[in-house]
């Protein structure tokens, strides 16, 4: 059976959530470029790039960028805004030389959609896995903390036209939180994300050897509050 994820990013999904914009991706780019010494010319991996939002910033700031998603839907939107390679693949299982990257990304809460942390850390190290020695790892994720105090239990959106009713739980002992997408015609979808907090992140960063060197709570550079957007962290390679 297929797993959620291989299913729900696809052009409905573009379709729902059609406020991302470039702008938040040239703020995070930036932000990003501040703090890791950037070079033009950098090899950046931009695991799980969705539709090319971000690959697209990277090569405007002068990166050779690579793209890797597991969606074909979004690697051929991808196509239309960024000329960067793209592969499509698993993060699970990279299939990109070992430390050839001066700077590896996984961006927008692309994180937290396995079942086991264990799938969690093994895609970690995967990615890290890629960075050369020096190097740097970026990752933006949800902020536990404030998705568990401002959830939103119920609301509505609309799809082509259609009303999508939107209810989200948390569920695992508060380990997941769950949002479920139904339209009257009888469509339906799931997203599942496992809720790390910034701690635990840093901590399964530290076992890849990746040193933490900062941390943000949005894409303008602010700090990590649990009342933050974000969990921005931005760490060095061994």
């Amino acid at each position: 059976m297929p797993e959620w994820f291989e299913e729900w990013f696809n052009d409905e999904y573009l379709a729902l959530y059609p406020h991302r914009d470039e702008a938040d991706a040239e703020q995070l780019v930036a932000l990003l470029r501040r703090h890791v010494g950037w070079t033009p010319g950098w090899r950046v991996l931009d695991v799980a790039c969705g539709p090319g939002r971000h690959a697209r910033a990277l090569e405007a700031a002068g990166a050779r960028c690579i793209g890797l998603d597991l969606s074909k839907a979004l690697l051929l939107r991808a196509r239309s805004l960024t000329s960067a390679p793209l592969i499509r693949a698993d993060m699970r299982r990279i299939p990109v030389r070992l430390r050839s990257m001066d700077l590896t990304l996984n961006l927008f809460t692309s994180f937290g959609y396995f079942e086991e942390d264990r799938e969690h850390q093994a895609a970690l190290a995967e990615m890290v896995g890629t960075v050369r020695a020096g190097g740097w790892f970026a990752m933006d994720f949800l902020n536990a903390a404030r998705v568990t105090a401002t959830l939103v239990t119920s609301e509505t959106a609309t799809l082509g036209g259609t009303e999508v009713r939107i209810t989200r739980d948390l569920i695992g002992g508060e380990r997941f939180v769950r949002k479920r997408m139904e339209t009257v015609d009888g469509r339906a979808w799931v997203e599942r994300v496992r809720l790390f907090r910034p701690a635990e992140l840093e901590a399964m960063l530290a076992a890849t050897g990746i040193t933490v060197a900062a941390r943000f709570g949005d894409y303008g550079g602010g700090p990590m509050t649990d009342a933050s957007p974000r969990a921005i962290l931005i760490g060095r390679a061994a």
